[in-house]
């Protein structure tokens, strides 16, 4: 039987056990867990923006647009001035152009004259003559019509240079007209955009209208729908008994409000009061009804807008506005409805 020489014993691999391959196994699984801990400590939770902050990047957006808009003002306000200048130059074109082609017809005229017919038969007779006075009369005469002629000439040119003057500046005129109403069409889509893009960065519980404030923490969507109606009132006025669309009175504009919103209201204060469900006033959020005066006495009613405002149609002579609650002698309650 053959056997292993001495001198190779020593280079015979040991066998490993099958618990070492398992530690080993485990000591590289444990540094693999560790290094996605740790990697999962590294990266930061995300954090949705708040409506703080999200205002205050749509200011920091309005801040930048600002020189924006006001060079679209200016482009416009050129652009008006330059159309009156376009309207004046058209105006002036109309009898230089009759003119010039007056005094062209006229030398044409002239010209066609001669070509056909050739010279004058006094002409022809000047020219048979034996007389030195008469030659010299008639060279005076015909030498008095070519000036004539002439003068002719230099006035259709005259004319046709002064036209062709006003005419290329009112080219430029309007090619400076059409570059600026490019740059005008381009520059209102970009604002647009942007304006559409910093709203609908807004939460969905967030009202932006442009008569009333931005109002946060709406949380329904009749709520939401009714402050829009009623804010788009603003400017209205004031009727006794009106409920729109366009004259209201107090519970005439709350109505009106939650009507869109497809909740109906009775069109009377006391009636409201009832149609909705308590709510106090540190509870009370944007889209509540607020009352004025007592519960047995109740004579005004508003949309409460939320940081103590409201839109309301105050009294006669007072259109639809956003005002204070505190302006009002005294709060009676809020009520919710829906």
């Amino acid at each position: 039987m053959a056997t292993t020489p001495p001198h190779r014993q020593d280079w015979v691999r040991p066998r490993r056990s099958g618990g070492l391959r398992r530690a080993v196994h485990g000591l590289l699984a444990a540094a693999a867990a560790v290094a996605v801990s740790l990697g999962a400590l590294a990266v930061p939770a995300y954090a949705e923006p708040t409506v703080e902050e999200i205002e205050a990047a749509i200011d920091e957006q309005w801040r930048e647009m600002e020189p924006t808009i006001a060079q679209y003002n200016k482009v416009r306000a050129e652009l008006k001035t330059n159309r009156e200048k376009s309207e004046e130059l058209a105006e002036k074109l109309a009898p230089l152009q009759q003119q010039s082609e007056t005094a062209m017809k006229r030398m044409g005229g002239l010209a066609s004259q001669y070509y056909i017919s050739g010279p004058s038969r006094e002409l022809g007779a000047l020219l048979v003559s034996d007389d030195p006075n008469e030659i010299r009369e008639e060279l005076a005469l015909l030498n008095r019509v070519a000036i004539m002629e002439n003068r002719q000439l230099e006035e259709v040119l005259a004319i046709r240079k002064e036209y062709e003057g006003q005419k290329n500046s009112l080219d430029e005129l309007i090619a400076k007209q059409d570059k600026q109403e490019s740059e005008l069409a381009a520059r209102k889509k970009q604002i647009d955009a942007e304006i559409k893009r910093l709203k609908d960065s807004l939460p969905v519980t967030t009202v932006s209208t442009p008569q009333c404030p931005t109002i946060n923490g709406v949380v329904t969507e009749a709520a939401r729908i009714a402050i829009r109606t009623a804010c788009a009132q603003v400017g209205d006025p004031y009727v006794w008994g009106a409920n729109g669309p366009n004259s209201f009175d107090c519970s005439g504009l709350t109505q009106y409000a939650y009507k869109a919103a497809g909740v109906y209201l009775t069109h009377y204060t006391g009636a409201q009061w009832n149609e909705g469900p308590a709510i106090s006033q540190s509870e009370a959020r944007p889209g509540d009804l607020v009352f004025f005066s007592s519960p047995s006495n109740l004579h005004h009613v508003g949309l409460y807008l939320g940081n103590g405002q409201m839109v309301h149609a105050p009294r006669a002579g007072k259109p639809v506005m956003v005002a204070s609650i505190y302006n009002m002698p005294s709060i009676a309650g809020f009520r919710r409805p829906g």
